[in-house]
């Protein structure tokens, strides 16, 4: 949170974005579990601001939609045609009545910013009396991009000079414009009245305000970022999928900073809401999602996909992917096993290979070593269910739930046919199917008599290599009595 808070941070969102070739607006394309724009109203908040305002335009239906969902209590303006960026910070500064103090303005597609960098922005724009502050970065190769220009003795910024138009010796300049700046509010709203449209594409354009701020007398100044990616915009896939990696790795270094084991940075995918404590180790090939959270000691990994599932202490899932899900602590799963929405596994329990749960509820201790489907059920502590075993839990119009006690031990191939309680302490046979209750204690047999037809081979299937090995065996077998 900001010392000194502005008085309102307005955030560009009303471009199409056409070079993104999708029919969702830019701004709503997410990285890291979080929409662009959605990263930076993040950004903007940790400065607690008076205002938070962004400016909607094209898909504004949509875009408002999203942020009244995920974001509850940032305005919006609407920028009807898509007239240049100092006519959409106009638009927000009429929505919000006028604003006296600090105004930032960010753009929406700047999903690397940080809270800390533009906190900074603000400070230095309040500290030097700026009446305008341009947030710089010092970058590698400022190829394409608008050059700070400085008075060398005051520092203060006199110009903004894009690489077309640029001297060879500004074009040596490495601090470029972001298109982030600090201003002050009163002075913003009549510099922006005096911006004109003169221009190749009839738009008032934000950065005219510098000029005519300059021209009045008043000070230009700069923040220079720390890091020159953060202000990295996004205009195509091909720039997404290069801040997500960015983000992804600066998410990651944050985890291993904290204690955190990431075996293979460069194969797990990690969520900006996805939290971790110390002593968790991440395999490789792992994607964590949503509000997942990995506990003390815990394993994840490798080949695992967990979103909205928070993982116990000290439990291990391999090859994993679990949604909506609550592993308890020592918990054991897969590998090849999937923990759909509502699966709750108790302390030291096991999900093995090639079992499914869904809104299931597994007690401490309790098995379910492999090939099983258990849906909408509750198994109690220390009970084992046998393999290839089944919850039919669905009658074609609704879901019925099965029960089945602590320390049971239940046979392989067995079903269980909904709505069914099998009592604490008791067996079922392998391949019965179970449809009445079984009381405590209890052997359950569900399944017919074995019947053997002599001969069936020899008749039906007469010259087969399984009838000419019936016969061998058979003639063996006379031989030798």
């Amino acid at each position: 949170m900001s010392a000194n808070p502005p008085a309102a941070v307005i955030v560009l969102a009303a471009g199409e974005g056409t070079r993104m070739k999708s029919k969702t607006p830019k701004v709503l394309h997410e990285i890291c579990g979080r929409s662009l724009v959605g990263h930076v109203v993040s950004a903007a908040r940790e400065l607690n601001p008076g205002h938070l305002c962004v400016v909607v335009g094209h898909a504004r239906e949509q875009v408002t939609a999203h942020l009244q969902e995920h974001y509850a209590g940032t305005r919006t303006a609407v920028q009807y045609e898509q007239n240049g960026t100092g006519h959409a910070v106009r638009m927000a500064l009429e929505e919000l009545g006028g604003v006296e103090g600090t105004v930032v303005v960010v753009c929406g597609d700047t999903p690397l910013l940080s809270g800390h960098t533009l906190g900074a922005l603000a400070a230095t724009h309040s500290a030097d009396g700026n009446a305008v502050t341009v947030l710089t970065a010092e970058v590698p190769d400022a190829t394409g991009y608008g050059r700070i220009v400085r008075d060398p003795e005051t520092g203060a910024v006199t110009a903004i000079v894009e690489h077309k138009d640029a001297t060879e010796e500004q074009r040596a300049v490495r601090e470029i414009n972001s298109g982030v700046f600090a201003f002050d509010g009163r002075l913003l709203a009549d510099a922006l009245a005096q911006v004109r449209t003169d221009n190749s594409q009839g738009e008032e354009y934000l950065t005219d305000v510098l000029g005519i701020l300059r021209e009045a007398g008043h000070r230009v100044g700069a923040s220079v970022a720390g890091d020159h990616r953060e202000i990295l915009g996004i205009n195509n896939r091909i720039q997404l999928s290069e801040a997500r990696a960015l983000l992804n790795r600066r998410l990651l270094e944050r985890a291993m900073a904290d204690g955190v084991t990431v075996i293979d940075p460069a194969s797990v995918q990690v969520d900006v809401t996805v939290t971790f404590e110390r002593d968790a180790v991440v395999h490789p090939g792992t994607q964590l999602l949503g509000a997942t959270h990995i506990a003390e000691d815990a394993e994840v990994g490798p080949n695992t996909r967990l979103k909205d599932t928070k993982v116990g202490r000290g439990a291990r899932l391999d090859n994993t992917v679990a949604d909506g899900a609550e592993v308890g602590e020592g918990a054991s799963v897969g590998p090849y096993a999937y923990l759909r929405p509502g699966t709750r596994l108790g302390v030291k329990s096991k999900v093995g290979t090639y079992v499914e749960t869904k809104n299931a509820t597994i007690g401490e201790g309790t098995k379910v070593p492999h090939l099983s489907y258990v849906g909408d059920a509750t198994i109690g502590e220390y009970t084992n269910i046998g393999a290839a075993s089944v919850f039919v839990n669905y009658d074609g119009e609704k879901k019925h739930h099965t029960t089945i006690g602590s320390h049971c031990k239940t046979g392989s191939d067995n079903m269980f046919v909904a709505p069914v309680t099998v009592g604490d302490g008791a067996y079922t046979a392998a391949g019965s199917v179970i449809t009445k209750d079984v009381p405590a204690g209890a052997l359950a047999v569900a399944r017919g008599q074995q019947r053997n037809i002599e001969g069936w081979v020899a008749r039906k299937r007469p010259g087969s290599a399984a009838a000419q090995a019936a016969s061998a065996a058979s003639e063996g077998t006379g031989g030798e009595g």
